[in-house]
């Protein structure tokens, strides 16, 4: 006991709970992270803002969002990252070369968007916008695959807090110094500034290395092993017990969150809510409430295990959706929107924990990034689709009190059907050998907390 006290070092003076969040891989999940946030913000709620204020009409505002139908899409190209080694660059390792060259890809996307002037050309917007999604779903594909390959299987749930702390970092951060550039220098300056934030990922990239637990999908000789490194992530997925049930919570748990999470700006807009209101409270208060909403879904995670604390985060971010019904209903408050946005950002940070670590326990070394695209794209395609087409026209045809009031209710089928999957014993089943210690070793829960960092 004494030479493990000593092999710590100075973290052995640091409370048991917060010694895995100074692991070199777990900080270095924060920098990924970072990088990971910002182009989502350049498309999601800047670009909201943005429009608004150049009075664009609310129906082709919603519908830009079907932007974000590039990261929802990204599993269609995922193999490439898993299964092309780049010329040159290649040398690096296949994840560290991918990582410089789709933050390259991403940086050049957001100077692009920057450039284009809504009022003059919305459809012009409209594809720069796209190819910032293609760009930013292109870089979480690598992101996610190095990360989850640097952490170690007893590292995931502090590795899935640390890359939501760096991901809010970098919305929160490119959303608020966009807010405050644009108010000063314009749009164009505030998009070419944040382009620089892909740089965090890259970086890491180059101090880390490849991940040791990085294995080769396949030896790329032939036309068989090519067909492996495409259709290998699917085949291996879909053998697993219940797996049909598990994609189909994939699909329905975050209907409702994302339906709501996608139309705040439009709310704060129409309530009166100034630039500077909303980095304050949306970004500012909003970003403190997920750093604490993380640190309680590490705690639950640690206390309750995997399957309980996700039920959890669930029935809470369902919750926080009514707060807006709330708020909508109360019109300009200050108060209001404090609260709505803090709980709402409280229980995100707690799924961001809880979720995020059950998905990456999902997949396989062989086909890291391209499983787990498939499953954080499925995650949300559902509720962007319906935000796209439809979320406008329902504001306006049943207000924003009822619009809020159905989200929250289409959280609920989601919730549900993780308890069933519990009850059947579907959620051990279903973890990968990204979630296991070593051969034959699913460590999860209880197992997988006790785990040595």
């Amino acid at each position: 006991m004494a030479d493990a006290t000593e092999s710590l070092g100075w973290r052995a003076s640091l409370p048991e709970g917060l010694r895995p969040y100074t692991e070199t891989a777990p900080i270095a999940a924060f920098f990924l992270g970072v990088s990971s946030g910002f182009p989502f913000a350049m498309i999601g709620a800047t670009l909201t803002t943005r429009l608004a204020q150049d009075g664009i009409d609310k129906k082709a505002v919603t519908a830009f969002t079907l932007a974000f139908l590039a990261y929802n899409l990204k599993w269609l190209w995922a193999w490439v990252v898993d299964g092309v080694r780049i010329p040159v660059l290649g040398r690096l390792g296949q994840r560290v070369s991918w990582l410089i060259l789709a933050g390259l890809f991403v940086m050049a996307a957001v100077a692009n968007l920057a450039l284009v002037d809504p009022q003059t050309s919305l459809l012009q917007t409209a594809y720069a916008a796209i190819l910032v999604g293609v760009a930013g779903a292109t870089f979480d594909i690598v992101i996610d695959g190095y990360r989850i390959e640097l952490l170690k299987p007893n590292q995931l749930g502090a590795g899935s807090g640390m890359s939501q702390y760096g991901w809010r970092i970098g919305s929160a951060g490119a959303g608020a110094v966009a807010l405050v550039i644009a108010a000063r220098m314009g749009w164009e300056a505030a998009y070419l500034v944040c382009a620089s934030l892909a740089l965090p990922a890259m970086l890491t990239g180059l101090i880390m290395g490849e991940p040791e637990r990085h294995r080769e999908a396949a030896q790329r000789k032939g036309i068989a092993e090519l067909g492996n490194t495409i259709a290998g992530p699917f085949l291996e997925f879909f053998k697993r017990q219940g797996a049909l049930l598990v994609l189909l919570f994939i699909l329905l748990h975050k209907i409702g969150d994302t339906l709501a999470n996608l139309t705040f700006r439009l709310l704060f807009n129409d309530l009166g809510f100034t630039n500077d209101e909303i980095a304050f409270y949306d970004v500012g208060l909003g970003f403190i409430a997920y750093l604490v909403g993380i640190f309680v879904g590490g705690f639950l995670y640690a206390q309750l295990g995997m399957k309980r604390s996700v039920l959890l985060s669930l029935i809470l971010m369902a919750v926080s959706n009514f707060s807006f019904a709330l708020l909508a209903a109360a019109g300009h408050s200050n108060e209001g929107m404090a609260a709505a946005i803090g709980f709402e950002n409280f229980a995100s940070g707690i799924g961001g924990v809880t979720v995020v670590a059950y998905f990456s326990a999902l997949t396989d070394l062989r086909f890291t990034a391209s499983q787990y695209a498939l499953i954080s794209a499925a995650a949300s395609i559902v509720g962007r689709f319906l935000t796209g087409t439809t979320a406008g026209a329902l504001i306006e045809t049943t207000g924003y009190v009822n619009f809020y009031l159905l989200t929250t209710l289409a959280a609920v089928p989601g919730i549900v059907l993780f308890w069933l999957m519990m009850r059947a014993g579907l959620i051990d089943a279903s973890i990968g050998s990204a979630g296991k210690v070593g051969e034959g070793d699913a460590r999860t829960d209880g197992e997988m907390r006790k785990a040595p960092s």
